[in-house]
């Protein structure tokens, strides 16, 4: 969430971000301010109103006292309490509406970020590995699977329906072998701390982390429950430290977690319709630092170092990306997406995406620090997918190929396997 005082003294400034991502997001600014006013303008008559009841309640004691007539007395402070219930129901629907608009405002992209419309206008930082020459036509990750009868999409669909996969024998174990690697790799050369967390949360945490209310079409619900299932790691690991005031002592922390994900796809109809790449249940181990603000743009080039070190292990080759304005997360200043190679498709997919999003998150979950002074401040929160760990499975299988349509494990999984 946008600081109110920076959009109330700033408005120009602020205007001239947010439509580097979306010129609709002036008019969303230029309500907030209108409502903005007229919210102070409604509390001030409030606190008027009050204040002149309670003078003339303090009167009324006065006359009651020396036995005058006190009937104007009663008519005006009736009429005042009149006047003040009618104020604070308009006041109720104006704050639910402010509220509500700058929950939808996205983040202010960081200066240094590239501005532009869409993925064709991101920015590649680095390459690392050079794509293997095949002395064979590669074929695609979904049809390795299905010859090795690893990868099941019809009994998935037939158990969930589609963009739901079950996976056999090696496919299965070769999940479960990633996911440990990567925890490893991250809790014991990374120094993060491993948290196990609920997949189901409430509305409010989703809120805290920006997924609600915007991207609501995206999330399951459980209705009886309301609860949601985590699209993120990144939703429960951030909010671990919701509605608290740590200690400046207690900064950095790092945090890392497996977790099955969740999400709808919504906006992703005829997308990757085949294979594993797009799925509505995905595993993924995820990285979440909560640091000082000073700190959080080196930490963010570490997070995206240590992510990158998955795939420099395994020997996959990739890049990383700058992400453009138009084409970032709701909630974040600056984003690098690390892209693998797929070759089937002959090109870079996304496989990780590190964000930092300043203090967005912590307004919104209300995460703060106390300094050295006794002075509070919001922490800043970074985020990444450390890694997706399907897209990993898909990496491995396309690269690792031979020509009889099996596949190499990597050397640093097979003690795992």
């Amino acid at each position: 969430m946008l600081d109110i005082k920076l959009i109330r003294e700033n408005p120009d400034f602020v205007k001239e971000r947010l439509s580097t991502r979306d010129e609709s997001y002036v008019s969303v600014i230029d309500r907030v301010l209108e409502i903005d006013t007229r919210r102070r303008e409604m509390v001030k008559s409030i606190d008027s109103l009050r204040a002149e009841r309670n003078e003339r309640s303090k009167l009324f004691l006065v006359y009651k006292k020396e036995g005058r007539d006190v009937s104007e007395i009663q008519r005006r402070v009736h009429q005042i309490g009149e006047e003040i219930s009618s104020l604070n129901k308009e006041l109720e629907e104006i704050e639910r509406e402010f509220n509500y608009l700058l929950l939808t405002v996205p983040n202010l992209p960081a200066k240094d970020v590239p501005i532009g419309k869409d993925e064709n206008d991101n920015i590649e930082i680095r390459r690392w590995g050079k794509p293997r020459e095949f002395d064979f036509t590669p074929i695609p990750h979904y049809e390795i699977g299905e010859k090795l009868s690893i990868l099941d999409f019809e009994r998935g669909a037939k158990i969930s329906g589609s963009r739901f996969t079950v996976m056999y024998k090696e496919a299965a174990r070769l999940e479960r072998a990633l996911i440990n690697f990567m925890l490893d790799i991250h809790t014991k050369e990374h120094n993060y701390t491993e948290v196990w967390t609920p997949a189901l949360v409430k509305p409010d945490i989703l809120q805290g982390t920006g997924q609600l209310p915007k991207f609501k079409e995206d999330l399951y619900k459980v209705e009886e429950e309301d609860l949601y299932l985590i699209p993120t790691a990144e939703v429960t690991l951030t909010n671990l430290h919701a509605d608290e005031i740590l200690s400046e002592e207690q900064l950095p922390l790092y945090y890392t977690a497996y977790t099955p994900c969740f999400r709808k796809e919504a906006g992703s109809h005829g997308k990757d319709v085949r294979g594993i790449l797009r799925q509505h249940q995905f595993d993924k181990v995820e990285l979440v630092k909560i640091v000082k603000p000073q700190d959080s743009y080196s930490e963010l080039e570490k997070m995206v170092n240590e992510a990158e070190k998955i795939l420099q292990l395994l020997e996959i080759p990739y890049r990383v990306v700058l992400l453009c304005t138009g084409d970032m997360g709701f909630p974040a200043s600056k984003t690098y997406d690390i892209e693998v190679w797929i070759p089937s498709q002959n090109r870079y997919r996304e496989i990780s995406s590190c964000s930092n999003t300043e203090d967005f998150q912590a307004r919104r979950a209300k995460i703060r620090y106390k300094d050295k002074d006794g002075r509070n401040h919001f922490v800043h929160t970074l985020n990444g997918s450390g890694l997706a760990v399907g897209r990993t499975l898909i990496a491995i299988m396309e690269n690792y190929q031979r020509p009889d349509g099996t596949f190499y494990i990597p050397e640093v999984l097979r003690k795992y396997m």
